[in-house]
């Protein structure tokens, strides 16, 4: 079954010609489907190629136009999927750009490390770039009805929205599925890295971030549990977030003598790639982490909304040094927005120093109730 994603329509719009279209995301959350997708609506004959073949390679790193034209050929369009693959795959696509300016092109990767380092600056002014990331509610309430989605929030907190957990039938089968994409793809693709030699301390750096969600992260204590220098976890987690496994939050300020402005947090772009890095598949009655898989959640699915409907939006959190805290802070168009997240149904106020500091700003809890709203 194909969820239609979202990115499908976005991809239309930035395919031009004397332009590459740059389609970033993890590892099997759909970007094939997605080209293939967008192919099937395309009027005209495309090159569809992939970076894993060492004969597209030869040419796609020559940096030669009569090698790159004889490549091309009288294609009207070139799809060039795990583009990561190519050296150089940035100055290879100028030329193309350059010399076949009538050609639009797509490129896909796997990892905004490898790929932005050898496209960004070669492409400048000739790029766009979308981000796919794991489902979307917004996405999968497409082929839902409202009352399903709601029976299967449990699943969604618990197993994530990758592509194939979304659509495999049992959760046995989630389990060994999301064990396999960590296993083969993700932690592989990290140690590939240049530098990265400890698989053991990245697996457990992983697990450390897993129970410090919706907490400010001190790199310094990361270190010392680690037996790491803070420039290697600095490093370390840099790298987590150019590989779509984490990304971070930082503080929102304007100044005030009593507000933290320099910590961040670290989420995770998918709850199941959490919940397999500390292997835990619990039901929700038997946990005692459901706040941060439901902070977790909402933070995530907020930001793929945003990402997907192209909102230009600041995210942070908001806490004072005497403890009091607001979960997402969104700053968007001169709008100020705070949401508290929370699990369980209550009466919540802002809290004072909020309220008196940014009088303009809005203030809604976040619960079971009412997030779709507020995701979809």
């Amino acid at each position: 079954m194909y969820i239609p994603q979202k990115q499908l329509e976005a991809l239309k719009n930035v395919v031009r010609p004397g332009k590459v279209a740059i389609v970033y995301g993890p590892r099997r959350v759909g970007k094939t489907t997605l080209l293939k997708s967008y192919l099937e609506s395309f009027d005209g004959q495309a090159l569809f190629v992939n970076g894993d073949d060492i004969v597209v390679r030869r040419y796609l790193e020559s940096q030669s136009i009569e090698k790159l034209r004889e490549f091309v050929g009288n294609q009207s369009l070139l799809v060039v999927d795990e583009a990561q693959y190519i050296r150089q795959i940035g100055l290879n696509l100028k030329l193309i750009v350059d010399h076949i300016p009538s050609l639009p092109i797509i490129a896909t990767g796997s990892s905004s490390f490898d790929l932005a380092k050898d496209i960004g600056e070669p492409l400048t002014g000739r790029k766009y770039v979308l981000k796919l990331l794991p489902l979307a509610q917004m996405e999968i309430s497409q082929i839902e009805k409202p009352h399903e989605t709601k029976a299967r929030l449990e699943s969604r907190l618990i197993y994530g929205s990758y592509p194939e957990v979304v659509l495999l039938a049992n959760n046995k089968d989630r389990e060994d599925y999301l064990r396999e994409l960590i296993s083969a793809y993700l932690l592989k693709d990290i140690l590939q890295l240049e530098g990265v030699r400890h698989a053991d301390k990245l697996q457990r750096l992983l697990q450390l971030l897993a129970f410090q969600i919706g907490k400010e992260v001190s790199i310094a204590e990361l270190g010392r549990q680690l037996g790491m220098s803070k420039n290697t976890v600095d490093r370390y987690l840099d790298l987590l977030e150019k590989v779509f496994v984490i990304y971070k939050r930082s503080a929102f300020s304007r100044n005030l003598r009593k507000e933290i402005a320099k910590n961040h947090r670290y989420y995770f772009f998918d709850n199941g790639i959490r919940n397999t890095l500390i292997n835990n598949f619990n039901p929700l009655s038997l946990r005692d982490d459901v706040g941060m898989l439901w902070e977790n959640y909402i933070v995530t699915e907020r930001m793929k909304k945003q990402e997907y409907l192209g909102q230009s939006t600041n995210a942070y959190f908001w806490r004072t040094y005497d403890q009091k805290e607001i979960d997402l802070v969104e700053e968007r168009q001169g709008e100020l927005s705070g949401l508290e997240i929370k699990w369980r149904i209550g009466r919540i106020r802002p809290p004072k120093e909020w309220a008196t500091a940014y009088p303009g700003a809005s203030f809604e809890v976040i619960h079971p109730e009412n997030y779709l709203g507020l995701i979809q």
